[in-house]
């Protein structure tokens, strides 16, 4: 995409935002469709407004992308429901595990572009450091009467062990290997499982 200038620095009215808005799920439409680094043209095209709206609208590509990932994080936050922190271990296990595959699968074209582009931009780098925070805390939080009573470092390495086997990178080794989802899920479920296996008792 090419470098963009504001023409217009001013407060953004509704209308405006709206438009950045509509530019942005047009760009998120393409990634999800797999045109990881789709142009300024293909992006207007699919948002059916004229090249030199998306010029006016954005100084330039890492401003899209911080509305970019502002977007899809509240995207993904639609798809995460709470796992209950008082069920049995196993059905923690169970409901854990399947809802990380599924968001991973989800958001996995959206991952691979901005793999691409992520050493590039601090507002990808900043969204992905956010993502695994998030991800980390909602460990601590469903396996806290497993993690709570070990020592610090063994907490801590346990932690990290589970925040790597649930992380897209993991996802997409088993996905891109040609495995099917549910054979991925069920890895994703021994994994996450021997990590805890001693913490269980």
């Amino acid at each position: 995409m090419a470098a963009m200038t504001v023409t217009d620095a001013g407060p953004r009215s509704p209308r405006a935002e709206r438009t950045r808005m509509v530019i942005a799920d047009a760009l998120l439409s393409l990634l999800e469709e797999g045109d990881l680094q789709p142009t300024a043209a293909r992006i207007a095209d699919r948002a059916h407004i004229s090249l030199r709206l998306i010029y006016h609208h954005f100084a330039d590509l890492e401003e899209l992308f911080e509305v970019l990932a502002r977007r899809e994080g509240y995207r993904m936050m639609q798809r995460v429901e709470p796992v209950p922190a008082d069920l049995s271990f196993a059905d923690r296990l169970d409901q854990f595990v399947d809802q990380r595959a599924r968001v991973l699968e989800w958001l996995t074209p959206i991952a691979r572009a901005a793999a691409l582009h992520e050493p590039f931009s601090d507002a990808l780098r900043a969204a992905h450091d956010a993502s695994d925070a998030l991800a980390e805390r909602e460990i601590d939080r469903v396996f806290a009467a497993e993690l709570d009573p070990l020592p610090s470092a063994e907490r801590e390495a346990r932690v990290d062990a589970l925040t790597a086997a649930t992380a897209w990178p993991t996802w997409n080794g088993l996905r891109m290997s040609g495995r099917p989802f549910d054979r991925s899920l069920a890895a994703m479920h021994r994994l996450v499982a021997s990590v805890l296996v001693g913490a269980t008792r």
